[in-house]
């Protein structure tokens, strides 16, 4: 308004003094034009530039995108050490907003999707096809969905990130900022100091376990071979043998007793004493067989007992050893209001056949939530370092509800699940606080995976859901309000759908515990269809 006055004005003083018409439509022209790039130049951010923290880097511990100034900053334990312009997703193909992390690494990955394009050093942050990865970048968002770094900055990146690192797409600038509350973690030093022996002790149990468990099944198939003769099967065929030779006895009793010459009393008397001789030997074998068989079924049956006894144990110590060491792992918590639930996620480390690593998922349970109604929003807390005997916690908040403090008061977490994790947390733990429920992008495969309902997905929503390798089937493309992602748990066997949350607003629905093949039943066995990686 201000500018359309001053032009105003200065045009009517240019008139008043008798100018010619066609000067003053050049000036006022100029004018406008000086005017409308002035505004333009103060609407539009200035472009991201790549750049490098004047400082010795750490390890990152997260990378946060911004969607509104197209770039991609990374961050350590101290603060920032890589930023970089990004292209992001294109209107109807947005990439999406929300909480993510690296589940696959390849240096060298064409796209599935799109006509085999290169698409090098790609950082997937979903299995349907979302990534960080080198692309041209035209100086706005033009992807598919995924999110584009310059080519020589996603290379240098490459080797320095890890699988489970925590990538962040936020609608707008969002940066970590310190953070303490007495709600996080906080470890215990005697509790650190004895967990790597205690998982160490826990891992020989359950190597000795395994070995007693192989002993035990061995045994039980050599007591099964030595029985094999005394079966209730070859009894019966002595059973049936002597009912026979009992029959042939009996008829050749009726035999005799009809014959009506001396000669056929002869030959019916010869017939009978043979059928005698017979159902005697009969009646010795199956008593001689039942007399052997009792003490043979009997080690047979006491074999198979220890065997099932030593693979319980077995299960029991290997779980126990495997809960050890993903002590030692950082732990990831997610708390939604959607759901009314926490989850807890570790990364085993254990390689998947057909791309990423195995995480855990054998903590899901209610929590409570402060009026539950009301909106949280979305906050990341991180332990980004240790301090003293304790954690350095940093967050960062990408949607609108609660301040950070807040919306953790409104949180009380499980005593049991505190006693479980927070001893032994270390720095990369992590606690997400959202209104939204995990996406069904969320799988074996992944941490958590949450998308922002109130921010677009197109290029979340167009792409393929990551193909189930459960054998569950449920109903709907896994993208409309019928859902169809899944929820695996590492331990526990396959458990039956349950009912599907109501979100808040829109986004994408969460199955929870659905069953991780526990039994290492691979897709190949499943009829497994390979997943939708094509990339852009």
């Amino acid at each position: 308004m201000v500018a359309r006055l001053t032009t105003a004005r200065s045009t009517e003083a240019m008139l008043r003094r008798g100018l010619p018409a066609t000067v003053v439509l050049a000036a006022l022209a100029a004018l406008l034009a000086l005017t409308s790039a002035a505004a333009a130049r103060q609407a539009r951010p200035a472009p991201a530039v790549e750049a490098v923290a004047p400082r010795e880097a750490g390890e990152p511990i997260m990378a946060i995108v911004s969607i509104k100034t197209q770039k991609v900053t990374f961050y350590d334990a101290d603060g920032w050490i890589l930023r970089a312009p990004v292209s992001s997703g294109i209107k109807g193909r947005e990439t999406p907003a929300g909480v993510f992390a690296v589940v696959e690494k390849d240096k060298d990955h064409h796209s599935t999707l799109y006509d085999d394009a290169w698409m090098p050093n790609m950082q997937r942050i979903t299995w349907n096809g979302i990534a960080l990865h080198g692309g041209p970048l035209p100086g706005y968002a033009a992807s598919h969905g995924c999110v584009r770094m310059p080519y020589e900055f996603a290379e240098d990146l490459f080797d320095k990130t890890w699988i489970g690192m925590r990538v962040i797409i936020a609608p707008n600038d969002a940066a970590p900022v310190d953070f303490t509350h007495p709600a996080l973690f906080v470890p215990n030093p005697q509790a650190m100091a004895a967990a790597p022996a205690h998982a160490e002790a826990l891992e020989r149990e359950a190597a000795e376990a395994a070995r007693t468990a192989d002993e035990a099944k061995k045994a039980a198939a050599a007591a099964a071979k030595d029985a094999a003769q005394y079966t209730p099967a070859a009894l019966r065929k002595l059973e049936k043998l002597k009912a026979r030779a009992d029959a042939e006895l009996a008829y050749a009793d009726k035999v005799l007793a009809a014959a009506k010459t001396d000669q056929a009393r002869a030959r019916a008397d010869d017939v009978k004493q043979k059928a005698a001789t017979k159902a005697a030997d009969a009646a010795t074998q199956l008593d001689a067989a039942k007399a052997a068989a009792q003490p043979k079924l009997d080690a047979v049956a006491v074999a198979k007992d220890a065997a099932k006894a030593a693979a319980t144990k077995k299960a029991e110590t290997e779980k126990a050893a495997t809960e050890a060491k993903l002590a030692l792992e950082p732990v990831s918590v997610y708390i939604s209001r959607a759901t009314q639930k926490l989850y807890v996620r570790r990364n085993t480390h254990k390689p998947w056949p057909d791309g990423g690593e195995v995480f855990d998922s054998s903590i899901e349970l209610p929590v409570t939530i402060r009026d539950p109604d009301r909106p949280i929003g979305t906050h990341i807390y991180t332990a980004v370092a240790r301090n003293g005997a304790g954690l350095r916690w940093t967050e960062v908040t990408i949607d609108d509800g609660d301040n950070a403090k807040d919306a953790l008061d409104r949180i009380t977490i499980p005593q049991d699940v505190l006693d479980r994790i927070a001893p032994t947390a270390v720095p990369k733990s992590s606690i997400i606080i959202s209104d939204e429920p995990l996406s069904s992008e969320t799988n074996y495969r992944t941490e958590f995976v949450a998308v922002l309902s109130n921010q677009p997905q197109g290029g979340f929503i167009t792409r393929k859901p990551t193909p189930r390798t459960d054998g569950i089937e449920v109903a709907g493309d896994g993208w409309s309000d019928d859902g169809g992602g899944f929820f695996g748990n590492f331990f526990q066997g396959n458990a039956a759908p349950q009912a599907v949350y109501t979100r808040r607003r829109g986004g994408q629905y969460y199955y929870p515990q659905q069953g991780y093949p526990s039994q290492q039943v691979y897709p190949s066995q499943q009829g497994y269809y390979p997943p939708q990686r094509g990339l852009w």
